[in-house]
């Protein structure tokens, strides 16, 4: 068996759009964490940029991830990255290194 996939998502939003990006954000970690798949689903908020969040995820495998990518809630988000974030989500994969 493959060691699991990690994910670190970072996401900035717009100006003015920090409290219902928050919210929008916030409603991802629910139903993703009940995806087949997903080990953990964490979602962070920075303490010194309020308009920069990330999320922490930890997946079985890619196929586990590339489903999650094809959900009806990311889709529905990724309909509304226009309007709530400064550019695109910055995604990041890592393999954990054993020690």
């Amino acid at each position: 068996m493959s060691e699991p996939l990690t994910v670190i998502a970072y996401a900035r939003v717009k100006a003015g759009q920090e409290a219902r990006a928050r919210a929008v954000l916030v409603g991802l970690v629910a139903p993703t964490r009940a995806e087949a798949g997903c080990l953990n689903y964490d979602l962070h908020q920075s303490n010194d940029d309020p308009r920069l969040f990330v999320f922490h995820e930890n997946w079985v495998s890619a196929a586990h991830l590339d489903a999650h990518a094809r959900s009806p809630h990311i889709q529905a988000f990724r309909a509304l990255v226009p309007e709530l974030l400064d550019g695109p989500v910055d995604v990041s994969r890592w393999t954990r290194v054993p020690g």
